[in-house]
């Protein structure tokens, strides 16, 4: 059977005269985007350029929540009262629905951000949240989340849609959570770095974490980081590795989930 995997990049995630990332380079090599709502980045003008850049290149739209964090790009944990949480991410779905109409487009799957998406991995209660979100807005939005998380448990019993993912650009710890980024090696940089822990993912079928402990694991959809400088690099070399493995690369709306 031939095996195939999205390839999704974090993007739309600059502010008003500000860009952060290569969007329209990273729009040609993947096959899924996940556009900041503008909580933790993003604005109305820079989601409807981004969504309008997608559609041309046949790329699938999913909403990018975060948290209410611009000064910290979402990257710090907040408490919230999990009823605020899932309105907070329910608007920021509705927005990027608004966004999309401009395109003829839809939002087809969903993201959670940074520290919402490290807490919603851990936590079972920020994970239903973000799913009762989804469930009321649009159950047919696919539930991207985390190997092994909180989110992938709570998705599936929620009878959503759930697209298991992995990360082409980050490390994991033994745990099969994603490494701090305060820790050196956190993110990897180096193209072919990313290569091979995709190629291990996919192929073989595990995460190999920081401490070299083999995780088992089903990936759906494999995450670049397109705020990274390294970005259009990293994704670009993933491409290549997996289309030279044999390994079919396709939007989300194209995957089949168990």
């Amino acid at each position: 059977m031939t095996l195939a995997v999205n390839l999704n990049a974090d993007m739309a995630e600059g502010f008003g005269a500000y860009d952060i990332g290569d969007d329209a380079g990273i729009l040609k090599v993947i096959s899924s985007a996940n556009i900041a709502c503008g909580y933790h980045a993003g604005d109305p003008i820079t989601m409807h350029r981004v969504v309008r850049l997608a559609v041309q290149e046949g790329v699938s739209i999913g909403a990018h929540p975060g948290f209410n964090d611009l000064w910290g790009f979402g990257r710090r944990r907040i408490d919230m009262r999990t009823d605020d949480l899932e309105y907070m991410v329910a608007c920021q779905i509705g927005s990027l629905q608004a966004m999309a109409c401009y395109a003829g487009a839809k939002v087809t799957h969903l993201k959670p951000h940074g520290a919402l998406n490290n807490m919603a991995a851990e936590n079972a209660e920020y994970a239903a949240a973000i799913g009762r979100a989804i469930k009321v807005v649009d159950r047919d939005i696919i539930y991207v989340a985390l190997a092994g998380s909180q989110m992938e448990k709570v998705g599936r019993e929620l009878g959503l849609k759930v697209a298991v993912e992995g990360f082409c650009d980050r490390q994991y710890d033994d745990d099969g959570n994603l490494t701090s980024r305060k820790l050196p090696g956190a993110v990897h940089k180096d193209p072919a770095v990313a290569m091979r822990q995709v190629l291990e993912m996919i192929v073989n079928g595990r995460i190999v974490s920081r401490n070299g402990k083999h995780i088992p694991c089903k990936i759906d959809s494999l995450c670049v980081h397109g705020d990274e400088p390294t970005g259009v690099a990293v994704a670009t070399a993933v491409r290549k590795g997996l289309e030279a493995a044999g390994v079919k690369v396709l939007p989300l709306t194209e995957m089949s989930f168990a």
